[in-house]
C-alpha cells in the first residue's frame, strides 16, 4: 500500500452532469438534443453505481475525492428543492467517508438548471441571488460532512467556451458578454465563500 504523508491528498475528479447520468432538469441535456452533440444519456451511471465506483477508489489508496451536486437535480424548479436528491448526496459523502475518502464538494461545475439558463443564466443580474440560495441549501445541509469546498470550478473556462467561442451553452459570441459573465462569478464566489 502506498503511504503518502499527512495531510496529501490522493484521488479523483468528477463532474455530477458528466457521469451520474438523466440529467434531464440541465441545461446541457437540452443543448445536446438541440445542437446534436453527443448524448450524455446515462453516463457511466455513477447516480446508481457512486459504492462500486468508491470501492475502486479506495483499492487505488484514494484519500480524497471531488464531486460536483447537479444543482439542475437538487433544485429542478426555481426556489424548489428535492429533499430526496439531497439525501442522495448525503448518501454519496457518507460513502466516501466509510472509506476514508476525503470528499470535497464543488458547488457549481459548468451546468445549470434549464430554469436558470432559460432566464439568462450568469448574465442576468438575478444570477447571484439564485447561486446564492442554491449554496446555502447545500452547505447548510452539508456542513458538518465537508471540510472542502469549491464554489465554482474553472469559471474562466466556463466563460471562454460559453461566451468567447461559443461553442458550449448557451452558444454567445460576445467578449462582453463573457465578461459580465465572469464578473458574476467573481461576485457569487465571494458571497458563497462568506
Amino acid at each position: 500500500m502506498i503511504q503518502f504523508p499527512p495531510n496529501f491528498l490522493w484521488g479523483a475528479a468528477t463532474s455530477s452532469y458528466q457521469v451520474e447520468g438523466d440529467n434531464r432538469n440541465s441545461d446541457w441535456w437540452h443543448w445536446e438534443k438541440r445542437s446534436g452533440k453527443e448524448n450524455s444519456g446515462v453516463a457511466c451511471r455513477h447516480y446508481e453505481l457512486y459504492l462500486e465506483d468508491f470501492n475502486l477508489a479506495y483499492s487505488l489508496n484514494h484519500n480524497a475525492h471531488r464531486l460536483s451536486l447537479e444543482w439542475s437535480r437538487l433544485e429542478p424548479r426555481r426556489g424548489k428543492f428535492l429533499y430526496q436528491e439531497l439525501k442522495h448526496y448525503l448518501d454519496v459523502i457518507s460513502a466516501l467517508r466509510e472509506r476514508n475518502i476525503e470528499p470535497i464538494v464543488t458547488l457549481h461545475h459548468f451546468s445549470n438548471p434549464l430554469w436558470f439558463a432559460q432566464a439568462g443564466g450568469w448574465q442576468n443580474k438575478e444570477c447571484v441571488k439564485s447561486f446564492l440560495r442554491f449554496s446555502k441549501f447545500v452547505v447548510e445541509a452539508l456542513a458538518d460532512k465537508v471540510r472542502y469546498w469549491i464554489t465554482i470550478n474553472e469559471p474562466l473556462v466556463y466563460a471562454y467556451h460559453a461566451y468567447v467561442l461559443g461553442v458550449w451553452p448557451p452558444e454567445i459570441r460576445s467578449v462582453s458578454k463573457a465578461m459580465q459573465v465572469e464578473n458574476n462569478f467573481l461576485i457569487a464566489h465571494v458571497k458563497a465563500y462568506r
